[in-house]
């Protein structure tokens, strides 16, 4: 373990500390504001989880009469052979609109880029809802923000039903019996084993979504009992959380016939490099479970998926989903895909960028706009993240490992803390009620979300400064930048880089106004800019002195991914990880957290669960485990011809609004379909051919 360099909190670098800093606080910590009244905000229709979709047999199904030719030139099983014994149906009282007709198009803009289509070994398809129209889980939470919260569970998927053994340590899981890959192929549990065995625990693989046994609790294992009948194996008693886990993206297997006999553990002489690189975004055709299928491919212009004609999911009235034949992904930019969705030239857009809000709600306002805005609730925050690993993560150099014992030191986390004006970097990003002050940590306006035991440091620039020169730091050389102490990092300038997104205007922005409000107390703190996967390997490379970054699913949901509420594994945290030896050095505080994080995964009690997470976000924002920025809500902008979208749909709470909508149930009225299908009349062709087929 590398041993630290220096301490900051340590009584020789109080002497000679100003009697002022050493002096009370002048503005005392407090508890947050209350976010603005926004009454643009939807509110879902509160269902249970059997109100949404059942397993059944119905007495008949149907299908695109386009498809239906296929069957009758032979070339195509009858659809009651291609869909399983019991679909999964989706009920009509829960339909917005009710049983849609077949037809038309959904076109996507997105500022991804496919790497190729072997997202169980860490390619990326694009992002923007490519993914999620074509994987499925064993578990699915997209839904879950419309179900009742006595009744909040993962809802059932490619898993159809599972049961706990009497002791809670064993969860076996009943998998769809029947269901194909849309090339015909069985799915079955050599599927789910392959992802397991050759994928998650193979230790050269890494998944896209950053799946790792752990993931699924230390010392986890995973059977096949038959073709359909996986058994779970859990150190812990009862850990549900884990089932939210096996949802997009960290449990969605891929076509094991496809990529098993490339992976190198079955492929003589092949490496690990070649087996994820080994289907390209050209390779058509991809078997997948999902509702649409890649069938064409041109680099830096589109994505065209087609209907999947083994898609393994209906409606009451037996019509086999998904209503719409064909899904686009333009490929451009993320702010371009806000900019078309708007003007009517793409149809669904997450906007989540606070800076475009004025000007999108004035657009959609006019009766004769393309696109409607839906609000929900404020579930968007970014938050500066400090690197707080003191022992080597990322090889730190010496002024790196300098900055990291800053990072480590709880008064120099609240002095950045008093010095972000929080109110400001809200108010450049958008004026009006859409912002809220943002201490971190739990969302205000989520279920678990306590203000009382959230600790907000307001804006005071001389408590910030009072409290670094009680850290230490000191302007010695007089250029106005504090410095390190003589022989730690050669007393060099206190120089900070952070990253950030460059793909998104809204995270530079926060990080610019990040930058600039270090500036009066002395610290330099420089960009590091980057585009999505380059940022992403740069994060999970540990090389980063701080990120402002957009948090994830955990600090909304709680019950989701709640392992990522602290550091609770080596490789959990992205804020702290293990160090080369494999070794963690918690703070206290953080193993406070880690604490109170298992003993909530561990406890089915609701009551004992809200107490818990009132001393989670006591630690978390008290103690500065990330110090949060702002938050404010995203809006769904979508093209006003689409029936079937749900009331109060966020574009992002337990998964992002791709999956929130229901896709595979959203349609286009007959009267308003436009003709948009670049290949009409046609089906997904053999895996790797050219294209789709038409008869």
């Amino acid at each position: 373990m590398r041993k630290h360099l220096f301490a900051l909190g340590g009584a020789s670098l109080l002497l000679g500390v100003s009697l002022l800093a050493a002096q009370a606080q002048t503005v005392p910590p407090t508890t947050p504001p209350d976010p603005p009244k926004f009454d643009a905000q939807g509110t879902p229709n509160f269902v249970g989880i059997s109100d949404v979709y059942e397993y059944k047999a119905l007495s008949e199904y149907h299908e695109p009469d386009f498809v239906k030719a296929f069957v009758d030139a032979g070339k195509l099983p009858p659809v009651a052979e291609r869909l399983p014994k019991e679909p999964l149906v989706f009920k009509t009282a829960n339909m917005p609109d009710g049983n849609g007709v077949y037809g038309d198009v959904m076109r996507h803009v997105i500022g991804g880029r496919p790497e190729g289509w072997n997202y169980m070994a860490g390619q990326s398809q694009g992002w923007g809802g490519i993914d999620i129209g074509t994987m499925e889980c064993l578990t699915r939470t997209g839904p879950l923000f419309e179900i009742k919260a006595e009744e909040l569970a993962p809802m059932p998927n490619l898993a159809k039903s599972w049961e706990w053994s009497e002791d809670g340590h064993k969860l076996t899981m009943h998998l769809i019996e029947g269901a194909k890959w849309s090339d015909g192929v069985p799915f079955t549990s050599e599927d789910i084993m392959f992802y397991w065995e050759d994928n998650i625990v193979d230790p050269n693989v890494s998944p896209l979504n950053g799946a790792t046994p752990e993931t699924f609790g230390e010392g986890t294992t995973l059977e096949a009992i038959d073709d359909y009948t996986i058994v779970w194996t859990f150190k812990d008693a009862f850990p549900k959380q884990y089932i939210y886990q096996m949802a997009y993206g960290t449990f969605c297997p891929g076509p094991a016939h496809i990529f098993k006999p490339l992976h190198p553990k079955y492929k003589a002489g092949a490496t690990y490099d070649e087996y994820k690189n080994a289907i390209k975004p050209e390779y058509m055709n991809i078997p997948v479970m999902g509702a649409w299928v890649p069938v064409e491919y041109r680099p830096d212009d589109i994505v065209v998926m087609r209907r999947n004609p083994y898609y393994w999911k209906v409606d009451e009235a037996g019509n086999q989903l998904p209503y719409l034949n064909e899904v686009h992904y333009r490929l451009s930019t993320w702010a371009d895909r806000d900019v078309q969705a708007v003007a009517g030239t793409g149809d669904f857009s997450n906007l989540e960028q606070a800076e475009s809000y004025v000007e999108a709600l004035k657009r959609s306002a006019d009766p004769a706009a393309p696109a409607r805005l839906q609000f929900g609730a404020r579930t968007i925050g970014y938050t500066l993240y400090p690197n707080l690993s003191g022992n080597g993560w990322g090889e730190p150099d010496e002024r790196q490992q300098a900055v990291r014992e800053l990072n480590r030191n709880a008064d120099f986390r609240k002095a950045i803390s008093y010095a972000l004006d929080r109110q400001r970097l809200g108010e450049a990003l958008v004026k009006g009620p859409f912002t809220a002050i943002y201490p971190g940590g739990l969302y205000a306006g989520t279920t678990y979300y306590d203000k009382d035991s959230t600790v907000y440091y307001p804006y005071s620039l001389d408590d910030a400064k009072a409290l670094l020169e009680k850290v230490g730091l000191k302007d010695t050389d007089g250029n106005g930048v504090l410095n390190f102490p003589a022989g730690t990092a050669g007393g060099a300038d206190v120089e900070i880089t952070v990253l950030a997104n460059a793909d998104y205007q809204t995270d530079k922005n926060l990080a610019e106004g990040v930058i600039s409000m270090m500036e009066p107390l002395g610290i330099r703190v420089i960009a590091n800019f980057l585009t999505g996967t380059q940022r992403d390997a740069t994060e999970q490379s540990g090389k980063f002195d701080w990120r402002v970054a957009r948090n994830g699913a955990e600090l909304i949901a709680v019950v989701q991914n709640t392992v990522a509420l602290a550091p609770t594994g080596p490789q959990i945290s992205n804020s702290h990880r293990a160090g080369k030896d494999g070794t963690m050095d918690l703070l206290p505080f953080e193993q406070e957290m880690v604490d109170t994080v298992n003993a909530f995964i561990a406890t089915d009690d609701a009551a004992k669960r809200q107490d818990l997470m009132k001393t989670y976000q006591k630690l978390y924002t008290e103690n500065l485990f990330g110090i949060g920025l702002t938050q404010y809500p995203g809006a769904l902008i979508i093209n006003k011809r689409f029936a079937n979208i749900p009331a109060g749909a966020p574009i992002f709470m337990f998964n992002w609004a791709e999956d929130n909508i229901i896709r595979e149930r959203v349609f286009v009225p007959a009267d308003k379909q436009q003709g948009y299908e670049l290949h009409p009349d046609t089906l997904p062709g053999e895996p790797g051919s050219a294209g789709p087929v038409k008869l």
